[in-house]
């Protein structure tokens, strides 16, 4: 899935504008490096961004996608999302929204709710430090998932009926 080209446009608009602020130099590399995550829909892995910028630079390393993708996040301009011991994945939409996480395959994909937007913090949390955002990840098995264990289920019990 794709980002449609306005919002694309926009973002890549706000790269450029916050490393120019900062005095960052914009490469090609970095400006390819976004643009991969920026353009899709299914937050990509670093793994999946760098086969992605390869195929449009094939002398880029898997250093430089990684040293680039933490600066981007140091600035704002990307956020991970997932479990912290699995495999980070990336998100350029740094407008207000939530996750849905397939727990089988891992499908990512975004949603919006207002009511989630306004949740009361916790003092709980309060007490902790300094809330900057929130976001919920809700997971579950998604609708491809649940098809084939299906399917697979309706299998075993043939099998199992011969």
């Amino acid at each position: 899935m794709r980002i449609e080209p306005p919002e694309l446009k926009r973002r890549m608009n706000r790269l450029k504008a916050r490393l120019r602020r900062s005095g960052v130099k914009l490469t090609h590399q970095r400006l390819e490096i976004f643009r991969e995550v920026a353009k899709s829909l299914d937050h990509p892995d670093v793994e999946t961004v760098f086969s992605g910028v390869r195929r449009r630079i094939p002398t880029i390393s898997l250093d430089t996608v990684y040293r680039t993708l933490w600066l981007l996040i140091d600035f704002g301009l990307l956020t991970t999302l997932g479990p912290p011991r699995g495999r980070v994945r990336l998100d350029a939409n740094m407008s207000s929204h939530h996750h849905f996480i397939c727990r089988k395959c891992g499908m990512t994909r975004d949603f919006l709710n207002h009511k989630f937007d306004r949740l009361k913090i916790p003092n709980t949390v309060k007490a902790l430090g300094s809330v900057e955002s929130t976001q919920i990840e809700v997971r579950g098995i998604c609708f491809r998932c649940s098809k084939k264990n299906k399917q697979k289920y309706r299998v075993q019990r043939k099998k199992e009926k011969k």
